[in-house]
């Protein structure tokens, strides 16, 4: 009798095998992804660093040869004979600090270039028209500006994150006069002028940039990430306000009243503070208010009074460049002193009311700084 030949039986995945490999993938992606991020901010992170310790280089570069460091905001012209308005004539002194460093990050002909002048839209004069004007050689992008974990997505030109400290003060920060901090307005300092020692005293910071947009419409969503680009006018007169008056104006990480704009690092030629400047005042990654004249809500970038602190979107804090030229962390929860206290006059050698953060925007408070 012929016995039928066996055959081997087909093998195959049953459906609850084949849903077991998924869910392990998924697991597996699950696992994974998170890891390849935070590799990638680190990466992002180490490299803003690193943009903050050229800088560094830069400034003290910059101190070797004038035996200064360049100030926050400075140039050629005024509103006298020549109005500031057509932008064509000088720069009506509101170039930032960031042309006079060019050289020293590489970017010496574009600076000669500044220095020459000519152009088109309108033909500037040596030394360039204002920062905010349609020249065309405004209109570069350069990397050594830029945090990569900057969360506005689309980098342009003109457009920076890094930020010139003026102190713990917030009047009158666009005008000419001695500041607390290192960088002030046609007012320069050298290592000779930082009492309080290089190491304890902040130079440079960073700031999430804007994107140029302003509102007049209460109850503005903008998330507390990003709330530092934005700034508001709500005080009925500029020395009325206080951090905890700005604070209170944002609610469930919203702004929930006064008037929006977003233009912090939208124009790293022109050397307002809301541009280019920060001061110690509120913690790092905190709201920033500003207001313009009584009460006046400026849409450009020109508030008078300003609570302007430094931000990021790296997690806890931002990178600080000393003026010893190294880069520290700065936790968002550093000590701020007292938030109903209204910002200080400009006299020096008097110590801040806004604590270890305070002490580290001035040069010559005379505070004891300890760890931070």
């Amino acid at each position: 009798m012929k016995t039928r030949p066996k055959t081997c039986p087909s093998r195959g995945f049953t459906l609850i095998e084949l849903l077991v490999v998924i869910a392990i993938i998924a697991i597996l992606i699950a696992l994974l992804l998170p890891a390849v991020q935070q590799a990638r901010e680190a990466a992002r992170r180490s490299q803003c660093k690193n943009n903050l310790k050229q800088l560094g280089l830069a400034l003290h570069n910059y101190h070797d040869v004038y035996n200064q460091f360049i100030y926050r905001k400075g140039g050629t012209g005024g509103a006298g004979a020549t109005p500031c308005s057509s932008g064509a004539e000088n720069n009506c002194v509101r170039l930032s600090g960031f042309v006079g460093l060019l050289p020293y990050i590489d970017q010496a002909p574009l600076y000669d270039q500044i220095q020459a002048g000519g152009g088109n839209t309108p033909v500037a004069p040596p030394g360039g028209p204002t920062g905010w004007g349609g020249w065309s050689v405004w209109n570069v992008k350069i990397p050594a500006f830029f945090c990569p974990s900057d969360g506005l997505t689309t980098p342009s030109v003109r457009q920076g994150n890094y930020m010139f400290c003026s102190g713990d003060t917030g009047n009158a920060v666009n005008d000419t006069h001695p500041v607390r901090g290192l960088f002030g307005v046609q007012v320069c300092y050298g290592i000779r002028d930082v009492l309080d020692g290089t190491s304890n005293t902040i130079a440079m910071s960073e700031a999430c940039r804007g994107d140029n947009t302003s509102t007049t419409a209460n109850g503005t969503q903008r998330v507390l990430n990003y709330i530092a680009n934005y700034a508001v006018g709500t005080w009925a007169a500029q020395t009325t306000g206080t951090p905890a008056g700005c604070r209170a104006m944002a609610t469930s990480d919203k702004f929930t009243s006064g008037s929006v704009k977003s233009k912090r690092g939208y124009q790293i030629w022109d050397g307002q503070h809301e541009q280019t400047g920060f001061n110690t005042i509120m913690p790092p990654n905190s709201v920033a208010c500003g207001q313009n004249g009584s009460g006046a809500f400026d849409t450009n970038a020109d508030n008078g009074f300003s609570f302007t602190p430094p931000s990021s979107v790296h997690a806890g804090g931002v990178h600080a460049l000393m003026a010893d030229g190294a880069v520290r962390f700065i936790s968002e929860n550093i000590d701020a002193g007292n938030p109903n206290t209204a910002p200080l006059s400009y006299s020096s050698g008097n110590s801040t009311p806004f604590g270890v953060w305070g002490a580290l925007g001035t040069r010559m408070g005379g505070e004891i700084v300890g760890e931070f």
